[in-house]
Order: structure tokens, then sequence, then C-alpha cells
């Protein structure tokens, strides 16, 4: 038994003199160094300074200033605080449902959760750099060969019972760097799923404001609906009075009659809207259609000039942005843990404790017992042949990796679009509201001035229904268009990645 243990110190011995050599290559990542991909970014938004051609031949003003300053690299700041950017619009209902939807969405909720799991898992991984510690105790019914302890082959070796109560740990020195990218992996994928709960924050606070100012331009549609069948009305009392006096036919009171009803139809089809509108603005808040209601609140039309500042911004700010390039860092490193796969690893295990025949004697001093090393195989394995294994894991991790490349870009891409196309919008939609104002004004004259000579009967009735048609088209593409002029101000927001402190104007909105 003694010789026994003299070989195993011996080895033990010999195991421990090559661990200065060993040591040297500990913690060495395997994998490449990480860079940013090249990418093709403009030095400003083309649609920041464009101006757009009116009617009348002049050029529009600039909608949205360009902060001033060079083009710079883009660092990251996709952390940065973004901000309670939708006070901009001055509205205390948006304020409080945005508090709402931030306490109770559901889709929040599952994103923190998901931040939680990768939490969890990098801790797991995380504690790969630390020993394994672990006790036991009970008893073994063994009996050992005669070679192993020297003994004759024709030595009788009784068997045996014995009891133990022993401390093992176990440590993986970190050859090559298996373990240190496999922590750097994981740390890019929590860093990732971290950006992805800002994201779905974002988002869900830009839908919050969209949908709310969705239903008060419904709201909108349907002050005009009513206004309109009020007017409809009156034109009706007039008509039915003229045909009473003999003055006109039952066709002009047929006709009065079908536009009051149509209408009273379209008001009943925008309610409809309404109605499903405010049971999606329940969802986004976590909270069942049947508990939620919003007093109608037609749109009050709010101008914001949102800077867009440069480009390199844009790469810091986005947090979807952000999650594709921690894919990539993530990706990367698992590259080095595809190749330290063909490279040795080393295991230093040890046990300690007390080891007797009998239970009653096992914490006496003299049954105190240890090993250094493996009790069974080697503590350091080279692999040798696997079929090909570690060549098809390092060739899927490159793959990966270049696929998260092509994502990154991607996303930078439609970043771009996203922004350029809220721009555009903002641009063309000023002018446009202005053109349309004036058409509300034109057409609005035009029905009075038909309605006046109608009564006098120097027109027929078909000039009125025209006109008051036409003023009733004009009145709804105005409302529309407000509405999509404040949901493009929010969308330019949430392409730009949220608020950035006092940059933006104030806006008078809806008190």
């Amino acid at each position: 038994m003694r010789r026994l243990l003299a070989v195993r110190l011996e080895a033990t011995r010999r195991l421990l003199a090559a661990l200065p050599i060993l040591t040297v290559a500990a913690g060495c990542s395997l994998a490449p160094t990480y860079q940013r991909p090249d990418l093709n970014v403009p030095t400003a938004f083309k649609e920041a300074t464009a101006a757009s051609p009116t009617d009348n031949g002049t050029r529009g003003a600039e909608m949205m200033p360009a902060e001033t300053g060079s083009w710079k690299v883009a660092q990251p700041a996709e952390e940065a605080p973004r901000g309670e950017w939708w006070k901009i619009f001055n509205d205390p209902a948006l304020d409080d449902l945005e508090q709402q939807a931030g306490d109770a969405n559901q889709d929040l909720k599952g994103a923190s959760a998901r931040v939680e799991q990768a939490r969890a898992l990098n801790q797991t991984v995380r504690s790969q750099r630390f020993p394994t510690v672990g006790a036991g105790f009970g008893p073994t019914l063994e009996r050992q060969s005669p070679a192993s302890l020297f003994f004759p082959d024709d030595q009788e070796v009784p068997r045996q019972t014995l009891w133990r109560a022993q401390a093992t740990a176990s440590y993986e020195v970190d050859l090559f760097g298996r373990v240190s990218d496999s922590v750097q992996a994981s740390n890019a994928n929590t860093a990732q799923s971290e950006a992805l709960l800002r994201s779905v924050r974002l988002a869900l606070q830009a839908d919050v404001a969209q949908n709310y100012f969705n239903l008060r331009e419904l709201d909108a549609e349907i002050s005009v609906y009513r206004d309109t069948v009020r007017l409809r009305e009156q034109t009706l009392d007039l008509v039915q009075l003229r045909y009473q006096e003999g003055d006109i036919s039952e066709l002009d009171v047929a006709r009065s009659r079908s536009e009051l009803s149509t209408a009273r139809s379209d008001e009943m089809t925008v309610e409809r809207l309404r109605v499903a509108s405010e049971h999606s603005l329940a969802v986004l808040l976590g909270k069942a259609p049947s508990a939620f209601s919003m007093q109608p609140s037609p749109l009050t039309p709010v101008t914001i000039e949102v800077p867009p500042g440069l480009p390199s911004s844009l790469l810091e700010r986005r947090p979807d942005v952000a999650a594709a390039e921690y894919a990539m860092q993530a990706a990367n490193a698992r590259i080095g843990v595809a190749k330290s796969a063909y490279f040795p690893s080393l295991l230093l295990t040890g046990t300690a404790g007390f080891e007797s025949a009998t239970i009653g004697d096992l914490f006496n001093w003299s049954t105190r017992v240890f090993l250094l090393g493996p009790l069974a195989g080697t503590a350091l394995a080279i692999p040798i042949f696997d079929g090909g294994r570690r060549k098809g894991n390092l060739a899927n991790a490159r793959a990966v990796y270049e696929e998260d490349v092509a994502t990154y870009r991607q996303q930078v891409l439609v970043a771009f679009r996203e922004v350029e196309d809220s721009l555009a919008d903002l641009r063309i939609l000023k002018a446009q509201t202005q053109t349309q104002s004036e058409a509300v004004r034109s057409s609005t004259r035009a029905a009075q001035l038909s309605q006046t000579q109608y009564a006098e009967g120097a027109v027929n009735y078909l000039d009125v229904i025209d006109s008051q048609r036409t003023v009733l088209q004009s009145q709804l593409a105005q409302v529309q268009l407000s509405g999509t002029q404040v949901v493009s101000t929010v969308h330019l927001i949430r392409a730009l990645g949220g608020g950035w402190g006092n940059s933006v104007t104030p806006a008078t909105g809806p008190q």
C-alpha cells in the first residue's frame, strides 16, 4: 500500500513540475481579434437638409435641422438613458399610458425574463473559472488486485468494506483559452439580451404613442362626421321646406336623405375602428379590453422638430444594432472555443478525508488519506482522432460568425432606411399639411356659397351635394395628415433610438 502511494505521489510530483510550462498557455485566447465590420456609412442623412419644391415653384424650408459637427467613429452608447421622450408631446394622458405600459406590458415582462435567463446562463459559464468542490460520505465494498499492491499473482487479497468521508476538488486549467472564450461569448450573449430588452422597451413606448395618436385621430374623424351630420340635417330641413313650397321635386329630398344616411353610416364605421384601436391599446397596457376605456378627445395638430444628428450616432444609440453587434462578438469568441478543441486539456483533481474499515474508526487521525491527480484516466488529455467533429464545429462557428456579420450590416442598413423614411415623410407632410389647410378653407367657402345659391334657387341640389362632399373629404384628409405627421414623428424618434435630452423642440400639445 505504501509503494502504491509512493508511485502516485511521484506521478503527481512530475505533473506539478510540468505545470509552470503548461500554465504559460493558460488563458491564451485562440479567438480572432474582434473588429467591427467595415460599413459604408454616409457622413450625413440625405433627408436631413433636403427641401421639396412646392406647387408654385418655390423651395420648401428645411424640416429637420441636422446637428453640426464632423464625422466621428461610432462608440457604443446603447445603454445611455433614453429618457421619457414622449413628454415632448406635452400630453398628460400619453404620459400616464406610457407609465402603465412600462409597469404591466407582458411582452416587456417576457423580455425582462429572457435577460434573467441570459444572466443565469452567464453565471453558469463563469463558474468554470473556479474549482468544483464537493463532499461525500458512505461505505464501499472493494477487492483490489494483487498486482496493484505489488503482491505475487497467486496472493489472495480479501474483499473489504471501507468507510469514507472525503472532500473532492477539481479544476480545469484554462489552456488555450477555452474557458475564457466561453465566458467572453456568454458575456456578449448577456449584453445582447439586455440590448434586446431595451429595444423591446423602446418599441413598446413607440407603439403606445402611435396607438394613442391613432385613437385621437379617429376621435377627430368622428367629430368631423358629426359636424357633417348636423350640417346635412340642416340641409335636409331646407330641402324639405322648399319641397313643401313646391320649389323643387321630391328627388332633391331623397338625395338629401341619402347623403345624411351615408354620413351617419360613415361615422359608425369610424366608431367601429375606434373601438378596435382602444382594444389594441388596452393589450399594450397589459389590460383586458373590457377593463379599459378612454374618453373621446380629438387630435390636436402637433409639430416637433427632431434633429437626426450624425449617422454614426445612430449606430451608437439603436439597441437593435447593438444587439446585432453583441451577437457578432459572441460568435467570434466561439471560434476560439472551437479552435481550443484541437489542443490538450488539463484537469486537476484531488481528494482528501478519512478512510476506515469500520465506521467507528472513521474519523481517527490515523485514517486520513489524500489523492492528487485523477482517480482513473489521465489529467492531460490530447485529442488525436474524432472523425472530423472538431473540424465541423470550427467550420460551423466561422459560418455562424459570417451570418452574424451579414445580419449586423443588414440591421444597420434598415436603421438608416427607417430614419431616411421618417425624415422624408415629415419633410413632405409639412408642405402637404399647409396645402391641405388651404383646400379645407376653399372647399368650405365653396360649400357656403353653393348652399346660399341653392336657397335662392340659383343652382341645383347636385352642386350642393358635390360641395359638401368636397368639404368632408378635405376635412378628413386634413385630420389624417395631422395624425400621420405625429405618428411619423414617433417613428423618427424610434428610428433614432429614443430620447436624447434637450435636443428636441417642445411642442404645444393637448392640455
